[in-house]
């Protein structure tokens, strides 16, 4: 779900090379969720150590990441807290997608349709306690900072870098930027290379910017909310019924304040199955749950630990000494810098 503002947000490539140096705070439980439904057998089944227990989230926050610090990112990875009351509506509304991907994906089961089940395995990801805490002391033996958010990890990831904390968010979703991110980096931990059936096709980070955005839709950051509610948020899922982003946007340019909008468009809202209250919900994104003094820590890194974790999870030793040889490398080459 998320917010769907895709088609009228201008966006630009970014290379690795522009964000060398660059501290970026990724959305972690966006990031690891999309490990876990990319990162699979073709057949769907996820990566598994010997006892069964998943490694998807591990591999991809492992290799990925390897990446990154290797181009000279520097990472705060941002997780979850307790989410707000109006989020357990699309948390319900998750459940029920999941409830019809499962009975979609035994059916393909049945029909030894592998395609089919991949297709639908992929709806399936969750994410438990123990998979969050394996994943936290993964990025902290690698020296990657980690952050405890009080709510949304999102809003605080948005915090860090509308405080110059961090130079840009790194999740998939929109919704740092009504959370009032100065940047947002999509594509940043996915896969460089994606299959498609003409063959094999780059994927770029791509870098969204917050002032460049208002000032291309003409809108200021509270009509930027008001017409994200309006296209639906995590907090209203659907929103207003049978408007897009572009209907949205005219609606927001045409009353302009957001109490103004609303009050016009308030009899639809009534009128809907899904309900909402705009206030409840503008309030959530214009003064959001976060640990003002949250502090950034980098650890020093622990490529013992690292290897020890991965290991215990049947990983390659082979490739797990290969990644943590770039890494190496790159502490040499820092310390002779540093002699020079």
């Amino acid at each position: 779900m998320g917010l769907q503002i895709g088609d009228i947000v201008p966006r630009t490539d970014v290379s690795f090379s522009e964000l060398k140096g660059k501290t970026l705070a990724v959305d972690a439980f966006n990031t690891i969720y999309q490990f876990i439904s990319t990162i699979r057998q073709p057949d769907g089944t996820l990566l598994m150590d010997k006892q069964g227990r998943v490694t998807s989230h591990l591999s991809g926050l492992f290799y990925r990441n390897v990446n990154l610090l290797v181009e000279g990112i520097k990472l705060i990875y941002v997780f979850d807290g307790k989410p707000p009351a109006l989020k357990y509506k699309t948390s319900e509304a998750r459940q029920e997608m999941k409830n019809e991907a499962r009975e979609k994906y035994e059916r393909a089961k049945e029909e030894e349709d592998v395609e089919s089940m991949g297709k639908y395995s992929r709806q399936l990801a969750y994410l438990n306690s123990e998979m969050v805490e394996e994943a936290k002391e993964l990025l902290e033996a690698m020296g990657i900072a980690v952050v405890q958010a009080p709510s949304e990890g999102e809003a605080q990831a948005a915090w860090l870098a509308k405080n110059n904390e961090a130079y840009a968010v790194a999740s998939q979703d929109y919704d740092s930027l009504l959370f009032g991110a100065s940047r947002l980096i999509q594509n940043l931990t996915m896969a460089r290379k994606r299959k498609t059936a003409s063959g094999f096709i780059y994927i770029s980070p791509e870098i969204i910017d917050l002032q460049k955005t208002l000032n291309n839709l003409q809108l200021s950051h509270d009509q930027l909310i008001s017409l994200g509610i309006l296209v639906g948020t995590d907090y209203n899922p659907g929103g207003l019924k049978g408007i897009g982003p572009k209907k949205s946007l005219a609606l927001v340019r045409e009353f302009k304040q957001p109490a103004i909008i609303f009050k016009n468009l308030q009899e639809q809202i009534d009128k809907q199955e899904n309900k909402f209250d705009w206030q409840e919900i503008f309030e959530l994104f214009h003064k959001p749950n976060v640990d003002a003094k949250a502090k950034i820590v980098f650890p020093k890194p622990d490529y013992e630990k690292v290897k020890r974790i991965l290991l215990e999870h049947d990983f390659s030793e082979e490739r797990i000494d290969n990644q943590l040889a770039k890494l190496l490398e790159i502490k040499e080459r820092s310390k002779q810098r540093t002699l020079f």
